[in-house]
């Protein structure tokens, strides 16, 4: 355990005035219980989610740092509008960071924590942006030898979702999928999963670059939506691997309706019984991020045998049940610098993570683009 009595943790707060504020408070070291373990956190990713509770509504494109080191200050306006979203969070001081990894350095008595001293671990666990974090020690994913951190640090959040998609397919009867913001850490991850299980997968993307990307890899369907014949192509590919659902990363606009016509063209093309309801085949977008926050616009021209809802992986495990879940967590492990590895555009220590110049680069969620918070750093 380390000598020190207090350790470094990032808040988010917005202020009934309207403002975020986002710092590093200082906590005294936690004790295990006997069921927890502390583990001192040397990797965590900044995911795409993680930015919901670090800045809420803010505009960060008007977001000031004041201060030096540790003691540095990020504040940014969350305009009017945004401000009835956020009620619930009101002066609140909320932990940030959804997953990590690192060492662990103090353990309660029970038999399962004390089995954990000294390993690397991986954890989801939330409050992840922090130099130590005491946790259940059933929430810890131990790493296998050679494995670092660094590696380690995504390999909850992204592989879990990849590998959820899956498995979301056949439990609900599909047998192929779509998936945009394919060129993503997860999008990658997805491609490799499916080339290994033998999946079809169509990936959409929104730059040639990135469709370039993904072919390399050996990505047989990958669709641009910036073209110009963006429908034509989507149609072609969903009726060639039959893909009747979509996980889409985007939320807003009207991606999730064009894949549902498409997918309704596709099986136009199968001869059958016309019917004035469409193809008898569900069809299912879900969506799981939120990258244009405008609204979900449906232009309802396919049938009536479709969904499109909201997926969370929390959620799911908890549908899916502990079998499933140890099952998917035992082959991130196996696959970790493989099927599952992640790639960083930059390495921040806690105080950098609250550079306002800084954070605009990582709040732009530019695909390929992964940013890594070391809190030892």
């Amino acid at each position: 355990m380390s000598a020190n009595s207090t350790y470094l943790q990032m808040f988010s707060t917005i202020t009934g005035s309207g403002e975020l504020r986002l710092e590093l408070i200082e906590k005294p070291m936690p004790t295990p219980g006997p069921d927890q373990v502390v583990v001192k956190i040397e990797a965590t990713p900044i995911n795409p989610s993680d930015q919901g509770v670090m800045f809420g509504r803010a505009d960060i494109s008007a977001a000031q740092s004041s201060g030096a080191g540790n003691s540095r200050v990020l504040t940014a306006p969350v305009p009017s509008q945004g401000m009835p979203a956020m009620k619930a969070r009101v002066d609140q001081a909320l932990a940030v960071g959804n997953e990590g990894a690192g060492t662990v350095v103090a353990t309660g008595d029970s038999e399962l924590a004390k089995s954990l001293a000294g390993k690397v671990v991986a954890v989801m666990g939330g409050g992840m942006y922090a130099q130590y974090r005491c946790v259940d020690a059933a929430a810890c994913l131990p790493l296998s030898e050679g494995q670092s951190a660094k590696d380690g640090a995504s390999c909850f959040v992204n592989p879990l979702t990849a590998l959820s998609m899956i498995e979301t397919m056949k439990m609900e009867g599909h047998t192929a999928l779509v998936h945009t913001a394919a060129a993503s850490n997860l999008g990658q991850m997805l491609v490799r999963i499916c080339q290994a299980d033998g999946v079809e997968l169509v990936n959409i993307v929104r730059k040639e670059e990135q469709a370039a990307l993904l072919r390399s890899m050996g990505a047989k369907y990958v669709v641009d939506s910036s073209s110009g014949n963006f429908m034509a192509a989507l149609t072609d590919a969903i009726h060639a691997t039959g893909a009747t659902l979509a996980f889409d990363a985007t939320g807003g606009g009207t991606l999730a309706s064009d894949i549902l016509a498409c997918m309704e063209a596709a099986a136009a093309r199968t001869p059958g019984a016309y019917s004035i309801y469409g193809s008898v085949k569900h069809k299912q977008v879900y969506l799981y991020g939120n990258l244009d926050v405008s609204a979900t616009v449906l232009q309802r021209a396919y049938g009536m045998a479709w969904g499109v809802g909201g997926w969370l992986l929390p959620n799911f495990l908890a549908k899916a049940g502990m079998e499933v879940a140890m099952r998917l967590r035992a082959r991130v492990v196996r696959e970790l610098k493989t099927t599952f590895a992640s790639h960083y555009t930059n390495e921040l220590s806690l105080a950098e993570a609250l550079d306002a110049d800084t954070v605009r680069q990582y709040y732009g969620k530019h695909t390929g683009e992964k940013f890594l918070i070391c809190p030892q750093k």
